[in-house]
C-alpha cells in the first residue's frame, strides 16, 4: 500500500521523515474503540441533507501510487454520491515542503472537507490548523497529527486493521504448514506505527501454533536491504521452510534471494497488493500469500466520515478498512475489489486460462 520505506522511506508510495516517525509513530494509540469501516453509513434522509449543502472538499496527499489513486477514486465516487464537488486533489511527492505549500493553496480555496495524509505533522500542522479554524472538517489517513484533538481538530483517522492482518498471516501460515514447520522473519526495525503493530501481531499469533517455530528475525530499514538480508537469513538457517516479510515491496528483495539461491522450496508471505509478487504468485514461485487491504475503501469511508461530520454525527477516533487473504486462486477478484480498477496486462496475461 504498497512500497513503504525507501530512501527517507515509502509505505504504499508513502515518504515519512525518520524524525519524525520517531516522535509519534509508536504513541499508545488507543484502537479498542475503533469502529470497521461497514459501520459508516449514510441512509437517504442524510443524503438529501448533504446535498442541500452544496458543499466542497479537497484531499491532500503525500504523493501518488496506485494505492492513493485507488484512495483518490473511493473518495471522489462518494463525493459524487453526495453532490460534494472536489475543488482539488493535489501530490506533494513525498516532499513535507511541498505539503505545506498544498495545504496552503488548499486553504484559498476555502473547501468544506478535507481528507489527508500528512508527511510531516511538525511541519504541516499549522498549515492544517489554518484551514481547520477557517472551517474544514479533516479527515486522516493513517498518520496521527500530535496535539490535534479529535472532534475539534479532526474528524478521524480512517486506517487498515493492521493487528488483523499481522495476525491473519499467522494464521493462513498455520493453515498451510499442518506439519512442523521452520518459519522466519524479516521485519521493520524502525518505528512506523502500521507496519510495527503487523509485525507484532503476526509474532503474537504464531506463538499460539505449536507446529510454527519462530526460528530467527532479522530487521531491515530500507526495501532495498531485504534481498541481503534474505540471503543471509537462509544462509544461517537453510532449513527455512518461510519466510514473513513486512510489506509487499520489501518482500520483492526477498523472492530475489531466494531465486539467485535456487530456494523454491521457501515460502514467503507478506501485507498488501504489487504485481511483481502477484505474478510470482500466479505462476506458482515463492509468493505463497498476502494479507491486503482496501484502498478504494478507505477513500470511500474517509468521504463518508467527512460528510457526516458536517451532520454533527461524531465518530469513533479510528475507522478500521477490512482485510483480504489473497492466494494464487483468487489474485484477480482481489485486485479488483481492492482497486477497482482493470487488473495490469502483464498480470492478466500470466492469470489467462
Amino acid at each position: 500500500m504498497r512500497g513503504f520505506f525507501t530512501g527517507i522511506g515509502t509505505k504504499k508510495g508513502l515518504v515519512v521523515l525518520w524524525a519524525v516517525i520517531s516522535s509519534y509513530a509508536l504513541q499508545a494509540v488507543e484502537l479498542k474503540d475503533s469502529k470497521m469501516a461497514a459501520s459508516v453509513v449514510i441512509n437517504p434522509e442524510q443524503q438529501q441533507q448533504i446535498r442541500q449543502m452544496k458543499l466542497t472538499a479537497a484531499m491532500v496527499w503525500h504523493g501518488s501510487s496506485p494505492w492513493i489513486q485507488a484512495v483518490t477514486a473511493g473518495a471522489n465516487q462518494e463525493f459524487a454520491e453526495l453532490g460534494i464537488k472536489v475543488l482539488a486533489v493535489t501530490d506533494a511527492q513525498f516532499d513535507p515542503a511541498r505539503q505545506v505549500a498544498d495545504l496552503e493553496n488548499v486553504a484559498v480555496l476555502n473547501p468544506d472537507l478535507i481528507l489527508s495524509l500528512v508527511v510531516d505533522p511538525t511541519s504541516a500542522k499549522t498549515s492544517y490548523a489554518k484551514a481547520v479554524q477557517q472551517g474544514a472538517r479533516l479527515v486522516l489517513l493513517s498518520n496521527p497529527i500530535p496535539g490535534f484533538v479529535l472532534h475539534k481538530d479532526y474528524v478521524g483517522i480512517v486506517t487498515d486493521d493492521m493487528f488483523g492482518m499481522g495476525k491473519q498471516a499467522a494464521v493462513e501460515l498455520s493453515a498451510h504448514f499442518q506439519q512442523p514447520a521452520r518459519i522466519g522473519m524479516i521485519f521493520h526495525d524502525a518505528d512506523y506505527f502500521i507496519t510495527n503493530s503487523r509485525d507484532k501481531a503476526f509474532r503474537e499469533q504464531l506463538a499460539s501454533y505449536p507446529q510454527l517455530q519462530l526460528v530467527a528475525e532479522k530487521g531491515f530499514v530500507r526495501e532495498q536491504e531485504t534481498s541481503q538480508v534474505a540471503a543471509a537469513l537462509i544462509l544461517q538457517h537453510p532449513d527455512l521452510d518461510a519466510i514473513y516479510v513486512s510489506w509487499d515491496a520489501a518482500a520483492e528483495g526477498v523472492i530475489e534471494a531466494l531465486r539467485l539461491a535456487g530456494r523454491k522450496d521457501i515460502k514467503v508471505i507478506t501485507h498488501d497488493l504489487g504485481v511483481n509478487n502477484l505474478l510470482d504468485m500466479a505462476m506458482q514461485g515463492n509468493m505463497l500469500l498476502t494479507i491486503s487491504d482496501q484502498p478504494f475503501v478507505i477513500g470511500s469511508t474517509m468521504a463518508r466520515l467527512a460528510a457526516l461530520s458536517k451532520l454533527g454525527q461524531q465518530v469513533a477516533p479510528y475507522t478500521l478498512v477490512p482485510f483480504m487473504t489473497v492466494t494464487a486462486e483468487n489474485i484477480a477478484p482481489a485486485w479488483q475489489q481492492s482497486f477497482r480498477s482493470e487488473i495490469p496486462a502483464l498480470l492478466q496475461q500470466v492469470l489467462k486460462p
